[in-house]
């Protein structure tokens, strides 16, 4: 008999199942299927479809082709970041699937701004499914280098500073993505034959690669610079959008104040790890705060953390009952 953990009530993430009875043998496997149904996911219809996403978020639009991918935020008027979406073209429609919790308000605020632009918002019936480890015959994504270029009159325009490739499947698409690729689809009958894993294993792979969630791993005040979203869903060379003055400033007169570190902490079990958002302290002050913490297979408990810039791997530091030690960000 199979044993399908569940994650606390009151997490986003606590309709999905965490572990099927082994979580860190799920984590072992080189390939597995892990449901990912809880995100929410918007379809966008009409001929200005991208045009009307371009000019509301931080990413460039225009120039997405039917089969890519990328991702984006819409930003605050001080550059914090509110929304954090993968934008996917496929069939004459636009998917944003975004993190649980997220999805009223993104589809508000984009009816909200619609006015008079012919585009169609309405929530998809499709579900996010993620394989990792297999790409499924995807071609490696196409990310253009920070800054990005200059474009001359009568060069290839602008496009997505990352894009990720992504194909039709029974019942919906897949999508190439940094940890292996996401099925989008309507059924999860669809999904290929592979070995399920729960959250707890997708969490640990994805701390383990620094790539953080929103929510989880970020504020009422950060900066897309402080957890290395610019690369992928900013495009610096693109006109006005919310937030851009702030982004524009950071990334030419110098470096955020906060950066996203990984944590590796002292003395934890996986039922003692600290909850988003637990403070990190040098003494008496407070440098920061724990994201997602995990308790890795090879890695032992490790989080991701937003800490000030200056904190060093000398520096030494407490989250909760345990104590930190913190990663070179260039390691």
């Amino acid at each position: 008999m199979i044993t399908v953990g569940q994650l606390d009530p009151s997490s986003p993430d606590a309709p999905v199942a965490a572990h099927f009875g082994d979580p860190l043998r799920e984590q072992r496997l080189e390939e597995a299927v892990v449901d990912r149904s809880h995100r929410g996911v918007l379809r966008l219809t009409g001929p200005e479809r991208l045009a009307f996403l371009h000019n509301l978020t931080s990413q460039h639009l225009l120039d997405l082709g039917e089969g890519q991918a990328t991702q984006a935020l819409i930003l605050s008027p001080h550059g914090h970041i509110e929304h954090h979406f993968w934008v996917s073209s496929f069939e004459d429609a636009v998917y944003l699937d975004v993190e649980p919790g997220h999805l009223d308000s993104l589809r508000d605020f984009l009816v909200k701004m619609r006015f008079f632009s012919q585009v169609e918002i309405e929530d998809a019936a499709l579900r996010v499914h993620s394989a990792v480890g297999e790409p499924f015959d995807l071609p490696e994504p196409d990310i253009l280098p920070v800054p990005g270029p200059k474009f001359a009159t009568g060069a290839v325009p602008p496009r997505p500073t990352s894009v990720f490739a992504l194909k039709a499947v029974d019942g919906g698409f897949v999508r190439r993505t940094p940890l292996g690729a996401d099925f989008l689809v309507d059924s999860p009958e669809v999904l290929p034959d592979l070995p399920r894993a729960g959250l707890w294993a997708y969490e640990a792979w994805r701390v383990a690669q620094r790539l953080p969630r929103l929510g989880f791993d970020t504020d009422h005040k950060t900066l897309p610079s402080e957890v290395d979203l610019t690369a992928s869903a900013v495009h610096l060379e693109k006109g006005c959008y919310r937030g851009q003055e702030t982004v524009a400033r950071v990334h030419h007169l110098g470096r955020p104040p906060r950066a996203l570190r990984l944590l590796h902490l002292d003395g934890m079990t996986s039922d003692q790890l600290p909850a988003p958002g637990t403070p990190v302290m040098a003494g008496e002050r407070q440098v920061g705060f724990v994201g997602t913490a995990v308790h890795h297979f090879e890695q032992g408990p490790i989080a991701l953390g937003i800490l000030r810039r200056n904190i060093s791997g000398n520096t030494p530091l407490i989250a909760g009952d345990s104590t930190v030690a913190v990663e070179s960000e260039y390691e």
